[in-house]
């Protein structure tokens, strides 16, 4: 094999694989994500592989490593690791195949309730493990986080707003969970329709994307699964699907779901920032259409007494016609 350079591979591709008894392959490169990280897969006759690249200095792939481990150790099934070269950002994965949740429903939709199920069964599996090697999810974190929609979002709106009040609102809203996340779960911090894989069988689990893990509230990626920036999950389902997790946890309802809108509201906020920073900064204007969606879950978290300081904050600074309009238009 002699990979050519020109189409765009990672310098050193031939070696690293060789390196990892890959010999004679062809190389496919996949579809990316929002981050700097590529994907390819790896054929040699009826064999496949996932390559990550993941160059440094804008990406690392030892936390992924790191998470990776940790959650194949423990009974969950991330993709085994094939072979790994920090120093060049290359990693050489188990190929989960093509069933991702979010196709597999876009072709069968009357398996919705059943996918999902297994998907909150998945959480429930990794919630009852000891919280992992990972870093805490700090109140300062929530808020680096959610501050990227002022100064993306509002930046990009031209909007002048009282940006120590936003903070202050936030710190009011989120301090009171913060005693319900020690000790903590594991957080994927991405889970949902697009970073699941359906493994012989729509109750396997493959997980994808967990590179930011952290340990945090276990109503943190219950909402990034039920309030998809990518998919629309009926209020039915996530009250269905919230209701499975709560009956199989023993989770305070009232308490739990308070919590559940804090960090949905925090979720969604950030995303809106970081859809509006991949246009601005990395050139990615197509994720300006699914800010629509994402405001639309923000304003219903907003809507419960446990976010009433920011929501008296969205009502002093955000105009009411952007609110409106799914968080208003913007020039591409």
């Amino acid at each position: 094999m002699s990979l050519d350079q020109s189409r765009g591979l990672p310098e050193g591709l031939e070696a690293f694989l060789a390196s990892c008894g890959w010999t004679g392959v062809a190389v496919e490169p996949l579809a990316g994500d929002a981050s700097f990280r590529r994907y390819f897969r790896i054929r040699r006759g009826e064999q496949s592989a996932m390559l990550m690249d993941a160059p440094p200095p804008n990406e690392d792939p030892a936390p992924f490593l790191r998470a990776a481990k940790w959650l194949d150790a423990n009974g969950m099934r991330a993709p085994q690791i094939l072979g790994e070269d920090t120093a060049r950002g290359l990693v050489l994965l188990e190929d989960f195949g093509e069933a991702r949740m979010r196709d597999y429903l876009d072709q069968w939709p009357d398996d919705e309730e059943c996918v999902y199920s297994s998907a909150v069964d998945a959480l429930v599996e990794l919630h009852r493990l000891p919280q992992g090697p990972f870093l805490d999810y700090s109140l300062s974190e929530y808020i680096r986080e959610v501050r990227l929609f002022t100064e993306w979002y509002c930046t990009a709106q031209n909007l002048y707003i009282d940006a120590a009040g936003f903070t202050a609102a936030w710190e009011a809203a989120l301090s009171p969970l913060l005693i319900r996340q020690r000790p903590g779960v594991t957080v994927l911090r991405d889970y949902h329709a697009e970073n699941i894989m359906l493994l012989g069988g729509l109750d396997k689990q493959g997980l994808l994307d967990f590179q930011d893990a952290l340990n945090g509230h276990a109503a943190y990626d219950l909402v990034s699964l039920l309030q998809d920036a990518r998919r629309d999950v009926s209020p039915e389902l996530e009250a269905k699907m919230f209701n499975h997790y709560v009956s199989a946890t023993g989770a305070n309802s009232e308490e739990f779901l308070a919590d559940y809108a804090r960090l949905g509201a925090q979720r969604n906020a950030k995303i809106v920032g970081i859809f509006v920073r991949l246009w601005r900064r990395d050139g990615k204007p197509r994720y300006l259409d699914l800010i629509p969606r994402v405001w639309g879950l923000l304003e219903r978290d907003l809507s419960h007494a446990a976010l009433a300081p920011v929501a008296e904050w969205f009502d002093a600074n955000i105009p009411s016609e952007l609110r409106s309009s799914g968080g208003g238009n913007f020039a591409v």
